[in-house]
C-alpha cells in the first residue's frame, strides 16, 4: 500500500491528505503565491480547498504566523484573487 502524505490546515487544524489541501508558498525572494503543483521550493502553508478556510486565513491574516513575518495587505489581496481564479477553473 502506497503512503499518502497528510498535512494540517493552518485554519481548522484538521489533518487531511495533501491532495485535499491547497499549498501557499513563500519563496526565498519573499514572493507569496498559490502553489498549484505542490512542489514549489520555499516555506509552505496548507489550507483546506473548501474556500471557507481560505477566507478565514485571509481575513485573520493567518499567513503572518505561518510564514513568521508580517505580510502586506496587497499580498493577501493577490492570494484572494489567485485562489478565486483557481476555484473558478475547478468549477468548470
Amino acid at each position: 500500500m502506497k503512503h499518502v502524505p497528510s498535512r494540517s490546515c493552518i485554519v481548522c487544524r484538521e489533518q487531511k491528505d495533501k491532495s485535499q489541501l491547497v499549498r501557499i508558498v513563500r519563496s526565498s525572494d519573499g514572493e507569496v503565491t498559490v502553489d498549484t503543483t505542490g512542489k514549489a521550493p520555499g516555506r509552505g502553508a496548507y489550507v483546506c480547498a473548501s474556500g471557507e478556510c481560505m477566507k478565514t486565513a485571509i481575513n485573520k491574516r493567518l499567513f503572518n504566523r505561518a510564514f513568521k513575518q508580517q505580510l502586506p495587505m496587497d499580498v493577501y489581496d493577490g492570494l484572494r484573487a489567485e485562489y478565486d481564479r483557481m476555484i473558478g477553473y475547478a468549477d468548470k
